[in-house]
């Protein structure tokens, strides 16, 4: 079968297509045939190398095969898994990556069949991104008229939390790159669309929230998250922290949460720690959708073999949306 891999960290051009020998099912796994792969951002920094700053992520036997999410039918079933499940559309996510590829084998512990209602392509951009959008929500806590800025407001995360910050009735600040990424932002509800790459974002954002925001959702990390994290109202403002775009770690001083009485919080572990936590994200997230309260924002497709075209069109930040490629 043909498999997007790299053979060393790097660009985008180190994804070459190779012909390997197909994967087969191991006990409690499905063999499926891809006909979707979502790209992550995650994704783009273990190519990049990024992830080895991070002592809690193993580096991946090289050569490597990404793709985590992946939306398919099933066509082999291993030990222990019933036959009901091949011919089934399915959605999951690999521990191990590898659904750039023809074929994937992925758990059956954590595959679900095609929600109702949703196509390939929109369970798989609520698959994962979905479970954080809705996750880092209920974190925040987000109330009516809260204002909250959501970071990378135009990503397949962000225009997810711009939906759910406006059904929980709050003021939406929204950040992005560009003024398609900006308009995209107003059109899911955004009340204010800043472009976070000119120096004065921070002030302009301060002129129609002079109080400060009761709600930071940060996805970018370095110097972005420190002009956040300042923006923060006393006493009442609360940080989410779920992702490093820039691949820069977000440096706070713990002084100032003190004497500023504002909080910060990760998010991520528990999804992986406790699975059972994850599916309900997962449920709440394709309920939502199905209900028409969210959209996930679907971006271009591409081939397996503009799979460097991709990665680069994601991290120079010219997409929308959920990035997926086909066989």
């Amino acid at each position: 079968m043909r498999s997007v891999r790299f053979h060393d960290y790097g660009p985008p051009e180190v994804l070459k297509v190779d012909d390997v020998p197909n994967p087969e099912p191991g006990e409690g796994q499905l063999l499926v045939q891809v006909s979707a792969a979502g790209i992550s951002y995650a994704e783009i920094q273990i190519r990049g190398g990024v992830m080895e700053q991070f002592a809690w992520f193993p580096d991946p036997p090289l050569p490597h095969a990404l793709g985590f999410e992946v939306a398919g039918t099933v066509v082999k079933v291993g030990e222990g898994v019933g036959d009901e499940w091949v011919g089934r559309k399915v959605v999951g996510v690999s521990p191990t990556a590898g659904g750039y590829s023809e074929l994937a084998v992925l758990p059956v512990a954590v595959a679900q069949a095609l929600p109702e209602g949703l196509s390939e392509h929109e369970a798989l951009a609520l698959y994962g991104q979905g479970v954080v959008a809705v996750g880092v929500a209920e974190v925040a806590d987000i109330q009516p008229k809260d204002v909250v800025l959501v970071e990378a407001a135009a990503g397949g995360v962000g225009s997810l939390l711009v939906q759910l910050a406006k059904n929980a009735g709050a003021e939406v600040i929204a950040l992005a790159r560009g003024e398609k990424k900006l308009a995209l932002a107003r059109e899911l509800g955004a009340d204010h669309a800043f472009d976070y790459t000119e120096a004065d974002w921070a002030q302009r954002v301060r002129e129609v929230a002079p109080a400060g925001v009761q709600v930071v959702l940060d996805s970018v990390g370095g110097e972005v998250s420190q002009a956040a994290f300042d923006l923060l109202a006393m006493a009442f403002g609360r940080m989410v922290v779920f992702g490093t775009a820039s691949g820069k770690v977000p440096q706070f001083d713990p002084e100032q949460v003190y004497v500023r009485g504002v909080s910060v919080t990760g998010f991520g572990p528990r999804v992986f720690i406790q699975p059972e936590y994850g599916f309900r994200l997962r449920r709440t997230a394709f309920e939502l959708a199905a209900a028409g309260s969210i959209k996930p924002v679907l971006g271009p497709v591409f081939p397996l073999a503009e799979a460097a075209e991709a990665h680069r069109a994601f991290e120079e930040r010219v997409t929308t949306g959920k990035v997926i490629l086909v066989p």
